[in-house]
């Protein structure tokens, strides 16, 4: 009897959350309970540049969470053997809705699916708004991330990207991960922490990252009352200990810091038609980890992420950006290389 074919080790891990999306389209459809969650989307913007070999996918979810998605993101060319099924049922929905192309509401779903004339959805009774309340220093949810998360296999790799989980799981994970011999560690941030209550916690998360990449907003609220220049914050939480700072500006693209030249870069987004933004940001973080890795240019890294975003907002669900014309994202890196303005 054939031995089964042993699985790749992964060059890349993504370490986030997954989650059951309702979503109210810019052009006011309803999208409902599909599978979404910033480990997904991160998964695709590094897929759009990369699936030699299957990115190593770590987050908790629970036994309600559908198999068949899961099968799904195997089919799709993502390692899920780091997603660990919990033996209970575990609230993962998530819902917002696009007033515009650019203003997204994650309030009370009720009033957002009168506006377009849509039945209630059943399944959305009981929801809650999940980054309502400040992250907790500690004690864990049963989303956070733990150390034994982590299968012996992926913890061979060597970069690595956390998304958005809660600030016990982004204070233990990247020191694990340096810990394991990853040599590039980069971080988005989650909005349950990114508020001047937790200002002095922000050096010690920081410190020894690749790249911190949290949003404008979010920075923008860490240093509430402390002045309003983004470039100052970004040079702040540069100073930190961490080598590239990036803002996502949603329509105005990517602020980049490089804290070893001292260069500042405003990149533009590419020009895309919006269809769906949901995970446009966490897209961004997965190609941006494909484009250091690829060049350790910091601008490359960025124009990469901010491709993935363009093809991923184009199209509904994050899949959408998977199944492009080949040869695409590099026309469109090529024509973004032009647009770039170093400050």
């Amino acid at each position: 009897m054939e031995e089964p074919l042993k699985k790749q080790t992964p060059r890349y891990i993504l370490a986030g959350e997954l989650r059951r999306e309702y979503i109210i389209l810019p052009d006011r459809k309803a999208i409902l309970d599909v599978p979404g969650g910033n480990l997904i989307y991160s998964a695709v913007g590094l897929g759009v540049w990369d699936l030699s070999t299957p990115p190593g996918m770590v987050a908790r979810v629970g036994e309600d969470y559908q198999q068949e998605w899961l099968e799904s993101f195997t089919e799709r060319g993502v390692d899920i053997r780091g997603i660990k099924v919990l033996p209970e049922a575990v609230d993962l929905r998530s819902f917002f809705a696009y007033t515009d192309q650019a203003t997204r509401a994650n309030d009370d779903p009720v009033p957002h699916f009168a506006r377009i004339g849509h039945p209630f959805p059943k399944s959305l009774l009981g929801y809650t708004k999940k980054d309502s309340t400040p992250d907790n220093r500690t004690k864990l949810k049963m989303t956070s991330l733990r150390q034994n998360d982590f299968i012996p296999d992926y913890l061979q790799a060597t970069a690595a990207h956390i998304c958005g989980i809660d600030f016990l799981s982004h204070s233990l994970l990247p020191a694990l991960l340096r810990q394991n011999g990853f040599t590039t560690v980069t971080l988005s941030p989650s909005p349950g922490y990114m508020n001047p209550n937790f200002r002095e916690d922000i050096p010690s998360l920081v410190t020894g990252l690749t790249a911190f990449i949290p949003s404008e907003e979010e920075v923008s609220y860490l240093f509430h009352g402390s002045g309003s220049d983004l470039w100052e914050m970004m040079e702040e939480l540069s100073s930190y200990g961490c080598e590239i700072v990036v803002l996502k500006c949603g329509e105005r693209g990517q602020l980049l810091y490089d804290s070893a030249t001292h260069n500042r870069w405003e990149i533009p987004p590419y020009p895309a038609k919006v269809v769906d933004p949901t995970g446009v940001g966490d897209a961004f973080c997965g190609g941006f980890l494909v484009g250091y890795r690829k060049t350790f240019d910091p601008l490359e890294a960025v124009l990469y992420g901010n491709i993935s975003s363009s093809l991923v907002i184009e199209g509904q669900g994050p899949f959408y950006a998977m199944d492009v014309l080949p040869g695409l994202p590099e026309a469109r890196l090529k024509a973004l290389r032009q647009t770039v303005r170093k400050i």
